[in-house]
């Protein structure tokens, strides 16, 4: 029986210095605004959603309704010191999440709450 053994063009080396250098010329397009991991759900009477950004205060979110988009704004600091990173995957700087919504809200009684590194947003259905 033969065993056939198909080796990559590129390395793990190379392969990882591509993908290195693509997200490098995004940050450098978009140096200060990121999104982070956001999540939209529907209950019996309302819309829920849910962002994961830590490190923040309830007051630092700025959260407005047009139509049927949901936008969240905010700006995550960074530490002022300087550092040598081997590893960074932690944004911070300003970001924005845009959603939107399946269904017509009642914006009046919308509930929005950060605990635990979460902003939860619940929009009642109209």
């Amino acid at each position: 029986m033969t065993t056939v053994i198909l080796r990559s063009r590129n390395s793990l080396p190379e392969k990882r210095r591509t993908i290195v250098q693509s997200i490098g010329f995004q940050a450098r397009l978009y140096p200060q605004v990121w999104s982070p991991p956001a999540d939209l759900y529907e209950v019996e009477d309302a819309y829920i959603v849910r962002v994961e950004v830590a490190g923040m205060r309830q007051q630092d979110f700025s959260v407005s309704l047009q139509n049927d988009l949901l936008t969240i704004r905010g700006i995550r600091p960074d530490a002022p010191e300087r550092r040598a990173y081997h590893q960074m995957e932690i944004r911070s700087g300003e970001f924005n999440v845009i959603t939107a919504l399946p269904g017509v809200v009642n914006p009046e009684s919308a509930i929005a709450e950060y605990y635990d590194g979460f902003l939860t947003i619940t929009l009642p259905k109209a």
